[in-house]
């Protein structure tokens, strides 16, 4: 078998004329803003630093897949698998989207080099963005030129020693000026096994990169081939599932702008329907100023309620939108600028990473709408005048008022007898009538109770000797069954479960240490009781919790509102 020698996307290739890197988000580290240093890559794509990565406060959590995690490493391609058993595993949470790193067996340093990083900052250091090059021989002095055949930048004083030993001294040098017109100036990728030797090959058995001495060693017999020849085969496959990936990030982009949408929508339907409120208590400002306050505290709970919904699946949105993003961003400069190397050391991580993105459920429509109304139903007096509220009767429960018969003075009747007929229809449907029961006190009142089936507005007819009362017929709305809370009032989830980690709660908070719950002082949490089931702040309330399922917290973070 010969090896194919056309030149690898790898080392010094030109750049397109009018191109430059100038993507300070692709050589500067999210935690300390630094040039990066021995970048690593997470399996959510984002490249930190190693010593950034080790001062991240570490956890514990019990790992059932055994040896077979989803965190690739250059440290760890030679291992084996363990059996499947119950194990502790540290992680850390990554400080850009806050997701759980599972750490390989060596640690930090075991996770995956990101070595089109590593090009990218010497690059940036070339080009006089960034701090100066050091030499790779001495590393104290400033770099002047690069030895071509050895890959290495050499300062003056290594590079006139390079130039007097027999072995190197015909080794083509070249000045660093001279190579800022060039988009690769990476060092050779050596092998983790065999140090001295470069990643040239591709086992197709074990699906990694693998060297000269491994393939007549641990890779005896194994089908390989030179990275040059598989490259396209494997590039393809990345690219099918980035095409996947890609429209997703359209589709949460137009789901978003649907939800800023709809937040304006309810926005000004609250201050129309507070406006309808005011308008209409200004009449009674003084007799009725304590009911008006009533009214607006239930509009402004309807209204947190709705726009917690409504900011929380915004939260989560935005969230998968910038994992997606990070996918799609990461995968395509990996297929456009990485060499067919560093794709198929890259290519385990990225294709999970995408397969994971592409298997998330989302919804992209709105989960609350602006149905908000202001019902002007009777609900008894205040101060000595009638007022009004929101809403009356309920579903399927039993509701009832009170017919007092007068004489033509105004005077009481004192007695029954009276011939009485209550009706009571729904608006929509006049062919089904509600079954009425008029109860006969026999001292002149008259108690009628009716069990609406359905929610609505329903017309009620009170007649009393064939003839209608003062005000018949009367309008009621009829709301929907109360519902019970599914949850417990708590202060906080860590409090409530016992410190359990895999608990949620509707308010949306969280806790680091892959707690998915509230508690007390951290992200997401309201600050007061409240009920872990719909996020409801008033202790004796109905419950709005939908039922939905929430998203899996590998992939979606709750984030305070």
């Amino acid at each position: 078998m010969s090896e194919n020698r056309k030149p690898l996307l790898g080392f010094v290739s030109k750049l397109p004329s009018g191109t430059a890197l100038g993507n300070s988000g692709k050589t500067h580290c999210p935690s300390c803003m630094g040039l990066f240093k021995a970048p690593r890559l997470l399996p959510c794509l984002h490249t930190v630093c190693t010593t950034c990565l080790e001062q991240l406060e570490p956890f514990s959590v019990v790992d059932i897949r055994g040896g077979d995690s989803d965190t690739s490493s250059e440290g760890s391609i030679f291992q084996e698998l363990k059996p499947r058993s119950l194990q502790p595993q540290i992680g850390i949470l990554c400080p850009v989207c806050d997701a759980q790193v599972d750490l390989p067996v060596g640690g930090v340093k075991a996770l995956t080099i990101d070595h089109l990083a590593i090009n990218d900052v010497m690059l940036e250091s070339l080009r006089g963005e960034g701090q100066g090059l050091v030499c790779d021989l001495c590393s104290d002095r400033e770099v002047e030129k690069r030895c071509q055949t050895c890959k290495a930048n050499l300062c003056h004083f290594c590079c006139q020693a390079h130039r007097r030993q027999k072995k190197t001294t015909y080794h083509t040098m070249v000045d660093l000026k001279d190579l800022k017109g060039y988009n690769r100036i990476g060092k050779p990728i050596l092998c983790p096994v065999h140090p001295a030797e470069e990643l040239r090959l591709f086992c197709e058995l074990c699906d990694r990169p693998v060297c000269r001495d491994c393939v007549v060693g641990e890779h005896r017999e194994h089908p390989y081939d030179f990275t040059s020849n598989v490259i396209h085969k494997h590039g393809d496959s990345v690219r099918e599932l980035l095409k996947g990936t890609q429209p997703h990030v359209e589709a949460l982009e137009a789901a978003l702008a649907q939800i800023k949408g709809m937040d304006s929508a309810l926005q000004e339907r609250v201050e129309a329907v507070a406006a309808d409120v005011q308008t209409f208590s200004e009449g009674y400002i003084k007799a009725i100023e304590e009911h008006r306050d009533k009214l607006l505290k239930q509009l402004e709970d309807i209204r947190v309620q709705k726009e917690n919904s409504l900011q929380l699946q915004k939260a989560q949105l935005e969230q998968l939108l910038a994992d997606m993003r990070t996918g799609v961003e990461f995968t395509e400069h990996l297929l456009t600028s990485g060499s067919d190397l560093e794709i198929l050391i890259t290519k385990g991580v990225v294709v999970e990473r995408l397969r994971k993105l592409n298997k998330v459920v989302y919804s992209a429509h709105p989960t609350v709408n602006d149905k908000i109304c202001f019902s002007q139903e009777k609900a008894g007096w205040c101060r000595g005048y009638e007022v009004y509220d929101l809403h009356r009767a309920r579903e399927k429960q039993t509701a009832s008022f009170t017919l007092l018969c007068k004489d033509a003075t105004g005077e009481s009747m004192g007695r029954g007898g009276d011939n009485v007929h209550v009706a009571v229809v729904p608006k929509d449907k006049k062919d089904s009538p509600v079954k009425t029961k008029v109860q006969d006190n026999k001292d002149g009142t008259y108690c009628v109770s009716y069990t609406p089936k359905e929610p609505g507005i329903y017309t009620v007819w009170v007649c009393v000797k064939e003839q209608h009362v003062q005000g018949s017929p009367f309008t009621v709305t009829v709301r929907r069954k109360h519902r019970p809370h599914a949850g417990v009032f708590h202060c906080c989830t860590f409090c409530s479960s016992g410190g359990q980690k895999t608990v949620r709660c509707a308010c949306g908070g969280t806790m680091p240490g892959g707690y998915l719950g509230c508690g007390h002082g951290h992200k997401g949490h309201p600050g007061r009781p409240h009920w872990s089931c719909c996020g409801k702040f008033t202790e004796k309330s109905e419950c709005t919790w939908t039922g939905g399922q929430s998203a899996p917290r590998s992939l979606l973070r709750t984030v305070a509102l």
